[in-house]
């Protein structure tokens, strides 16, 4: 699967769906014309908070810029088979399931290395996040509160707002996070 040709070619589909020119996404988005182009042309590999921002503009979930049509009824999915973001040297974000018109949520695994952290800026629509770790120590930081969360223990919060994921272990930090659109 070549991700930045979903991406690019997702990206134009859905701007022109909202009969939307590159300039008005690039107002709306706070990302140049070109960069845009380059995108949608599937010549660079956009970060995840180009992504965000681009999403934020088009006022659509993350997830819809890696949508690859389904045709089964009974999917497999292999951890080598998903998208990879690099969100930074860091921490890494699988996507698994991305929102489409039957699916109203996204479902990530999350890994972070020890002692590291990633920062959200948020989400553009109206969503909860859940997150249930799967190994490791995961501090999230939410509205200015800190909440600790151990192997087996979960979380959800309103995912609008700003938030911090840390790992407070020693060792690689793996989650499942769902988002889950209103």
């Amino acid at each position: 699967m070549d991700i930045n040709k979903v991406i690019g070619e997702n990206l134009k589909r859905i701007r022109k769906e909202k009969k939307m020119s590159m300039a008005r996404l690039s107002e709306l988005s706070g990302i140049s014309k070109g960069m845009l182009s380059q995108i949608e042309n599937g010549e660079t590999n956009p970060t995840i908070n180009t992504i965000w921002k681009i999403c934020s503009g088009l006022d659509i979930p993350y997830t819809a810029l890696f949508e690859e049509e389904e045709a089964e009824t009974v999917t497999i999915i292999k951890k080598d088979q998903v998208s990879l973001q690099n969100l930074d040297d860091n921490a890494s974000l699988y996507l698994y399931y991305g929102d489409t018109n039957q699916r109203t949520f996204e479902l990530f695994q999350m890994e972070i290395k020890a002692g590291q952290k990633h920062k959200s800026v948020g989400h553009s629509l109206k969503s909860e996040e859940y997150i249930m770790v799967l190994e490791g120590n995961l501090k999230m930081v939410i509205d200015g509160k800190e909440y600790d969360l151990a192997a087996d223990d979960a979380i959800s919060f309103d995912a609008n707002q700003e938030h911090t994921y840390i790992n407070t272990g020693s060792d690689l930090l793996k989650f499942v996070l769902i988002i889950y659109y209103k």
